[in-house]
């Protein structure tokens, strides 16, 4: 480097590495701001200003930084207050998880005052998986009008305090800490994989010679360093549920990408070259290519046990007469694809042993306590022995459910002595865990008034090479979707199946959206069969307040409803009739009009077992201590679980230090997903404060000799009957007894019977009948969320759920060639939706049937997911009289069907118009 960079006001003349990015080079320095998301420019997580302009360093060569001025996102503010794009994310609550917040502050803030282009231009290079992109607009738009962001508060049902949130400025300044945002120990050992090109191959010889001889490579670990003990990288309370088929590293491989051999070097460089010198020798085997093979009597075996991994058969009434005898019928076969959760944080793991022998875990989990589990049963160490912790986590759902890294991890550190490192790139993501592929076959029948008399399923659900999430997503996407309807005859046979394809597992919504795109596509094609309105038929076809839910599978009591689902249906029904009184702006006056809907339930409680955790602990200072479990990951769960504690405590939020993601500070919580951090674990949260707040009032009254119901608590002191005893006053005189004032709560999921969470969509669309191209005009939201915990940063993740499921309905596809081979390996062939692919959806809730307090609160986030994908399937066969059968959505398959089925609508057809029914696609449609 021949002169110094001006890092954030400060000269730094170290010369970068040959070929190092921008990117590395900073986070080297501590510039932790600086994202990790991609390595090839896609999603500007990485964006820093290099002389006021706005780059993505992990394409800028760190060597044209000589001499020039870099700014990160944490020296935006030099030292002073917060720069105004901060103030505006900050106070809009521009973000989720966070991961890609600085990203998008440096790419505002480089904008010039009068630039012309709009919003979509300005962030085409920065990619959320969170937000739904919304609030980032707003917060933008505040800040180029010169007015400040709105600022107020949301609070949870009885809180008064309208504190603010306390860890928004980490967030935005870049001092929040996720999984490597952390200085490299000293030592650090780099771990890096060999994975296999075939997809069903038995190893015969790994000759690692080459590999050892590469200067800096430590060990390469194979099949004969791994423990013999098979187990199942899903996390769930009840691991006896998941199938054991998983070694750490196998000598049989059973898709493109698995795991062979561990290089262990001191660079990610060197491991690199040691991966591409280790020599496999394979005998190929044949393979399973899909669902309908793996059933076939004459397929290979995935696994010794055959090819199914769980399979569900229940009947209610008698389906095939109620089939014959109905007025109109529907049958139809769907197929959804495999899509990938595209967390913008990939899945990381440290690994070290301290000086006792105590081996620490620092990972990417949802789940820290099952990995700690997990862990200590693969290796044989007893839990005392294993620490497990997570920072925050950029984006999850569901992909961090998973133990994908830790395993490797582990025994590299084990082996070595020496701490490693494992991160994955974004390549690596796509071969991890993805969402299961299912193929649906529908028979619905009813009655000329649309009551429903018949509904039959048969269900194929891809669970890939290995099972982990298979036999949960199977049965949850079957019960849990037929859960809406009130109908007497009901037939399910579902099947998940091991295919030799790239491994499937935990995915928002866990089935259910994909099981719905089927159902509510075959509901929609029988209304027009009978003549009726969609919202009409769905009043007569879903389940009423106080009736209960088909008994699907007999491992439960089914849930009864309550008004949320008629909820649900007037607010879509308002919201219709409201935009239809509306003309929309289409881009062309020949492009085709349509609006569809679709409505799915979840229950409120999982039906694994899962249990939550929370210690509250009064400190020296007067503040407290909340422990709780998981760790953050974009649910916003530590907000509301701060808010509550705050409330419960008399005090002010920025009082409440949470404490979470650490093994070491509770027996055992089983994790956040499942929206559990709103209701479990709010309820947890809510129990041990208010247990706490009782032993503070007790304490506070024999100290001072005052009667208990004379004491109230306030924000930093106990007033005793008039006189105020400051809280680290008793803190120190309870220490000088010999005790602590602490409390702990705990609640499991078995404990009550579940209820249902509803959630409806309702999207009006425009397809241009030349190309093609989707066009969103109008989209709805309607949830059934029971008590809003609050307000504000549920709307965002429901505005999230809704563009993440625009995106895997109608863009994104994890592809494979006709080896098995994934061939979308980069966010720009896997396309992610980015703030101009989709609308601003309003969002509205169906008010609380009581009061109810935390007790009332329901799923919603994850849920609002699911009735995407058959609510723009139902608006484009509206528009364009197609029923498309098979996601995605794609332009291309838009075209070639309009142009194959219906070639007399183009350019005949304009938003006044509605089309004819029109026949079914046949499977591959």
């Amino acid at each position: 480097m021949d002169l110094p960079i001006r890092l954030n006001g400060r000269l730094v003349s170290e010369p970068p590495a040959p070929g190092q990015c921008l990117r590395t080079y900073l986070r080297e320095r501590g510039c932790f701001g600086v994202k990790k998301g991609c390595d090839s420019g896609d999603c500007g997580a990485c964006t820093v200003h290099v002389d006021g302009m706005a780059v993505h360093s992990c394409l800028y060569p760190a060597v044209r930084a000589s001499g020039r001025m870099v700014t990160t996102v944490e020296g935006l503010t030099e030292g002073g207050p917060l720069h105004p794009v901060q103030r505006a994310f900050a106070a809009t609550q521009a973000f989720q998880c966070g991961y890609c917040a600085p990203g998008f502050v440096m790419t505002t803030a480089a904008r010039d005052d009068n630039q012309t282009t709009g919003l979509s231009e300005t962030l085409k290079g920065n990619l959320c998986r969170c937000t739904g992109y919304r609030r980032i607009e707003e917060a933008i738009q505040s800040t180029q009008q010169g007015q400040p962001a709105d600022e107020s508060a949301t609070t949870v049902a009885g809180d008064t305090s309208a504190a603010g949130v306390t860890d928004t400025e980490g967030v935005v300044t870049g001092k929040a800490r996720f999984t490597l945002d952390h200085p490299d120990p000293v030592g650090l050992l780099h771990v890096k994989l060999v994975r296999s090109p075939h997809q069903h191959a038995l190893i015969t010889a790994i000759d690692s010679a080459d590999a050892l001889a590469v200067p800096g490579v430590h060990t390469v670990l194979t099949h004969h360093d791994a423990p013999t003990i098979r187990f199942s990288t899903a996390l769930h309370e009840h691991a006896d549920e998941d199938p054991a088929d998983t070694r750490v590293l196998d000598d049989v491989v059973r898709h493109v990408g698995q795991r062979v051999a561990a290089v262990v070097a001191d660079s990610e460089a060197a491991a690199d070259e040691g991966c591409r010198r280790v020599r496999v020798t394979y005998r190929i085997l044949p393979a399973v290519t899909d669902t309908d093979h793996a059933l076939s009597p004459d397929a290979p075996h995935v696994h010794p046990g055959g090819n199914i991994v769980d399979e569900l058969h229940t009947a209610t009434g008698d389906f095939d007469a109620a089939l014959a005898e109905a007025d109109h019928s529907y049958e139809g076969t769907f197929r959804t694809h495999r899509v990938q959760h595209c967390a913008l944080e990939t899945h990381a793991t440290r690994a070290w042993e301290d000086s006792t022998g105590r081996l620490h875990v620092h990972t990417a989990t949802q789940a820290p306590h099952l990995t700690r589990r997990l862990l200590g049963a693969v290796f044989g160490l007893p839990l005392e022995r294993v620490q497990v912790t997570a920072a925050r986590l950029g984006g999850a759902f569901g992909g961090k459910q998973e133990m994908l890294t830790e395993d490797i991890a582990v025994l590299a550190t084990l082996r070595t002595g020496r701490p490693v490192q494992l991160e994955y790139t974004r390549a690596e993501e796509f071969t991890a865990t993805t969402r299961h592929p299912f193929k649906v076959r529908v028979r619905i029948a009813a009655r000329r008034d649309g009551t429903l008399t018949a509904l039959g399923l048969h269900v194929l659900c891809d669970t890939g090479a290995y099972g982990n999430h298979g036999p949960a997503v199977l049965r949850r996407a079957c019960t849990e979707t037929l859960s809406l309807y009130h109908c007497a005859n009901i037939m399910v046979d579902g099947w998940a199946l091991y295919t030799h394809s790239v491994p499937a597992g935990a995915f928002r919504g866990y089935g259910i959206g994909q099981v719905a795109f089927a159902v509510e596509s075959a509901l929609d094609e029988l209304a027009r069969t009978a003549g009726l309105d969609p919202l009409a038929l769905r009043r007569k076809a879903y389940l009423r307040s106080g009736q209960s839910a088909p008994a699907v599978a007999a491992d439960g009591t089914p849930p009864v409803a309550d008004h949320g689902i008629t909820g649900c249906l007037d607010i879509i029904e308002a919201a219709r009739a409201r935009h239809k009184a509306a003309s929309p702006a289409l881009p062309e006056p020949s492009w085709l009009v349509g609006e569809g809907m679709a409505v799915t339930v979840t229950h409120t409680l999982p039906s694994d077992g899962h249990v939550t955790q929370v210690t509250v602990t009064l400190r020296a200072d007067g503040t407290y201590d909340l422990c709780t479990g998981a760790p953050e990951f974009g649910s916003q769960a530590t907000t509301v679980h701060r808010r509550i504690a705050a409330t419960a405590l008399a005090t002010a939020v920025d009082r409440i230090h949470v404490r979470q993601g650490d093994t070491d500070l509770l027996s055992h919580d089983t994790g956040g997903f499942v929206s559990t951090g709103s209701t479990l674990a709010a309820r947890t949260v809510h129990d041990a404060c208010h247990r706490l707040r009782t032993a503070v009032l007790e304490a506070a009254a024999a100290h001072t000799d005052t009667a208990p119901e004379n004491c109230r608590l306030r924000q930093d002191a106990v007033d005793c009957d008039g006189r105020l005893l400051p809280l680290p006053v008793l803190y120190r005189a309870l220490c000088e007894a010999g005790h602590e004032l602490t409390a702990t709560a705990s609640h499991c999921a078995d404990s009550g019977a579940p209820g249902l969470a509803s959630n409806a969509q309702w999207i009006r669309l425009a397809v241009d009948p030349d190309t093609g191209l989707v066009t969103l005009l109008h989209s709805v939201h309607a949830s059934d969320a029971g008590t809003v915990l609050d307000a504000r940063q549920l709307r965002g993740q429901i505005e999230g759920a809704v563009a993440q499921g625009i995106g895997t309905t109608l863009m994104e596809e994890l592809r494979t060639d006709r080896h098995g081979r994934v061939i979308t390996q980069e966010l720009r062939t896997y396309p992610i939706p980015h703030a101009a692919d989709v609308p601003h959806t309003d969002v509205h809730f169906v008010p609380a049937s009581s009061p109810g307090g935390l007790q009332a609160a329901k799923p919603a986030s994850e849920a609002a997911f699911n009735p995407v994908a058959p609510a723009l399937a139902n608006a484009l066969r509206d528009a364009t009289g197609i029923r498309c059968t098979n996601l995605p959505l794609r332009a291309d398959t838009i075209w070639a069907q309009l142009n194959a089925r219906a070639p007399h609508l183009r350019g005949e057809r304009t938003a006044a118009d509605h089309p004819s029914p029109a026949p079914e696609t046949p499977p591959g449609g």
